[in-house]
């Protein structure tokens, strides 16, 4: 069965090229996440389909995600609660962690659990009717998807500290400027600039990929002596690949386009 037959009615996937666009679909909820829906973000980003090179995730509507359905929230003890917090976990690791590129559209509410969600993929698009919050300070909760180690990564301890203390709403233009998005768009753009973002990255040699999203993390975790050594066993990997040498050749024999001022293309180093 084709997975896009298996995703409940709160996803679909269309594809566009390499990239295959999927779509939060509980515009009535503003998005909100049920554990439907987060365990089928997992098993969508755990097997991809074949074709897929990259993944735009995008909502239905005017809202990226208003974080998690309430009716969700019913009476759990520690153990319980703990286990559920996990599974936000392991979906979201599959976002960050997968084989492939993965370019967030948001606009609207990103909110609590959407914040989360959005800060698993590798790069975020907002439009301009965006806004950030983590209200979970305000409601007697803490963030329970990954936010507390995300999101610092991003904006820093402080900033999400004022967030969760004040219940501070960050506007689009405040979250590109603090790092919770690298692209900005005018509203109703965001989903094309995404989609031409994922076809540059799909377009990228399959190895670059995988050393940009599985080493790159832990290179810039690690130690500088470490983080040296695995970067010259990555590149030493990714040169090695006969498409890489094709490019290169292609490169030097003027077939491939040089770094322009837009930043669109080009060669490497």
């Amino acid at each position: 069965m084709p997975l896009e037959h298996a995703l409940p009615d709160s996803l679909r996937v269309e594809r566009r090229g390499d990239v295959a666009l999927l779509t939060l679909s509980r515009p009535h909820k503003r998005n909100a996440l049920d554990d439907v829906t987060v365990l089928a973000i997992g098993r969508f980003f755990e097997t991809p389909p074949s074709w897929a090179r990259a993944v735009v995730l995008e909502p239905e509507g005017d809202h990226f995600s208003a974080g998690l359905d309430l009716s969700e929230l019913g009476e759990r003890d520690a153990v319980a609660g703990l286990h559920h917090s996990r599974m936000w976990h392991s979906a979201f690791e599959r976002i960050e962690s997968g084989p492939l590129p993965v370019v967030a559209v948001l606009r609207g509410a990103v909110v609590g659990g959407g914040l989360e969600l959005a800060c698993a993929a590798h790069v975020r698009v907002a439009e301009r009717s965006a806004f950030y919050a983590l209200p979970e300070g305000q409601r007697g909760l803490f963030v329970g998807g990954g936010a507390s180690v995300r999101v610092p990564k991003l904006i820093g301890v402080h900033r999400m500290l004022d967030m969760m203390l004040t219940g501070r709403v960050l506007t689009a233009e405040e979250g590109e400027r603090a790092g919770l998005s690298q692209y900005l768009a005018d509203d109703g753009q965001g989903t094309a600039m995404a989609l031409e973002l994922a076809a540059r990255a799909a377009a990228n040699s399959p190895i670059t990929n995988y050393a940009v999203l599985q080493a790159l993390p832990r290179i810039a975790a690690a130690n500088p002596q470490e983080g040296f050594f695995l970067e010259s066993l990555m590149t030493a990997v990714a040169q090695s690949s006969a498409e890489a040498k094709e490019r290169m050749r292609d490169f030097l024999e003027g077939r491939a386009a040089k770094v322009a001022a837009s930043g669109t293309e080009g060669g490497s180093r």
